[in-house]
């Protein structure tokens, strides 16, 4: 853990260099976001930024990151990013407001219950050995949109479980439509822009509603069957607070959304991510199929079977280091306040970046190698420093549920496929608020064990 004094004294943050006439640091932010955020911790803490007309402030350290997590109701859900999220995620439970998030949080609690999770397992693992069931051997194809559909299959499976669920969730076009105009709004800081009628706007406007039409029928349908299928949907419609009362209409919407576009979008990134890693460190990858070979012997992964996989458990972790699916949050300060020694008017924007503190050498010794091991020796990283999941009370309720996710999928793949990117064609990360990587395509292989 860094031990950078911070000032006693209340100052400003220091503004960060290079900034343009009127764009300010706009150009770099959007042309070049990862490279111009993780250069920011070289300028200090925290650090001012300005994009057109718009201020706010990044915090570099990981102890204010976890001071900012802490306390979420000085800084509350909001700004920048979140803003443009809350656009079709509504209140939902990754961008509710601190006032409902409480009452919000305990009443889905039993939805990611331990107890819950080898019945979620199970869906899983059907989902992904269909779902992978037409590759054939030397298939080419794009990695993200494979991984995309995957885990599409899966948050549907576990979301809406009934036996008559079949073709009431095409929503995979529309989450796709959704995602990428949520990451260009989220990375655009130029007020009005979303209004224009452009073609995405207008792609993501129509996009939009096609998620809310089918998420307001299956709310229908299952208050109307009054059955518990074991699924997530279940669970929301029985869910009571301490007085007693039930969720909205409108608020079960909100958590299907959510629970749709963070339980696909951040899985399919990762698993995407993976391939291109394990493809590029041929020996980690030959540990991993020695791994899957002794424990598997070629038959899809279980639950059962992951405290038997700890480098496939490692490599998720460090995916998640490198390319962590929301490498960029934002808070919005709710009241006058002081971090890391600086002042901070009420109304502000702080933003925070996952992917800024993972490839802090101070914190991960060579950050931007891919090294499973590390996480044999870095099991319980310090407050703040790993956060692909945030932290504390607003840390991401379906953790657990997506590494289980990825880890059964890399297993079930890695144990009968090889994947091999196409050469010459270097994985890069998209442009936006997910970090997911831009299509690219690679080569199946059944392997020989």
């Amino acid at each position: 853990m860094p031990t950078r004094l911070f000032p006693t004294t209340r100052s400003t943050a220091a503004t960060a260099p290079g900034a343009l006439p009127l764009l300010g640091h706009a150009p770099a932010f959007v042309h070049r976001p990862l490279d111009f955020v993780a250069g920011l911790a070289a300028h200090g803490d925290l650090v001012r930024i300005r994009l057109g007309p718009l201020d706010a402030y990044v915090a570099c350290h990981p102890e204010l990151v976890r001071r900012l997590l802490a306390d979420h109701r000085t800084y509350d859900k909001g700004g920048l990013v979140l803003d443009e999220a809350r656009e079709v995620l509504g209140d939902g439970l990754a961008t509710c407001p601190a006032a409902t998030h409480r009452r919000q949080r305990r009443m889905l609690q039993t939805a990611f219950h331990p107890d819950r999770l080898p019945d979620h397992a199970a869906m899983m693992a059907e989902e992904i050995a269909g779902t992978t069931a037409p590759w054939r051997h030397g298939d080419t194809v794009d990695v993200p949109a494979a991984m995309h559909r995957l885990a599409t299959a899966v948050t549907a499976r576990c979301l809406v479980a009934a036996p008559e669920r079949a073709g009431s969730l095409p929503v995979h076009a529309s989450m796709a439509a959704v995602t990428r105009g949520v990451a260009r709004r989220g990375m655009m800081p130029l007020p009005g822009a979303d209004r224009l009628p452009t073609p995405g706007n207008r792609r993501f406007r129509r996009a939009r509603q096609d998620l809310r039409e089918v998420t307001r029928r299956l709310i229908a349908h299952y208050r109307a069957d009054a059955s518990d299928h074991r699924d997530l949907l279940s669970v929301l419609l029985g869910a009571r607070d301490e007085d007693g009362q039930g969720l909205s209409d409108a608020e079960i919407h909100d958590h299907v959304v959510t629970f749709l576009l963070a339980g696909t979008e951040t899985t399919a990134a990762t698993l995407s991510w993976a391939w291109a890693l394990l493809a590029a460190n041929p020996a980690v990858r030959d540990r991993l199929h020695t791994e899957l070979d002794t424990v598997l012997d070629g038959r899809p992964a279980r639950h059962e079977d992951l405290p038997s996989l700890p480098l496939t458990a490692r490599i998720v972790s460090e995916t998640l280091r490198l390319y962590p699916p929301v490498w960029i949050l934002s808070r919005t300060v709710t009241t006058d306040t002081e971090l890391g020694g600086h002042h901070l008017p009420a109304g502000a924007t702080v933003l925070f970046s996952p992917y800024l503190l993972h490839r802090r050498a101070d914190l991960f010794p060579c950050p931007d190698r891919f090294d499973p091991d590390r996480w044999l020796t870095t099991a319980h990283p310090a407050a703040g420093t790993y956060i692909p999941f945030g932290l504390g009370a607003r840390r991401c309720i379906g953790d657990t549920f997506g590494t289980t996710e990825a880890a059964l999928a890399i297993a079930t793949i890695a144990a009968r496929w090889t994947v091999t990117p196409t050469p010459g064609r270097p994985v890069r990360p998209t442009r936006g608020s997910s970090l997911a990587p831009r299509p690219f395509t690679a080569t199946l292989a059944r392997r020989s064990r």
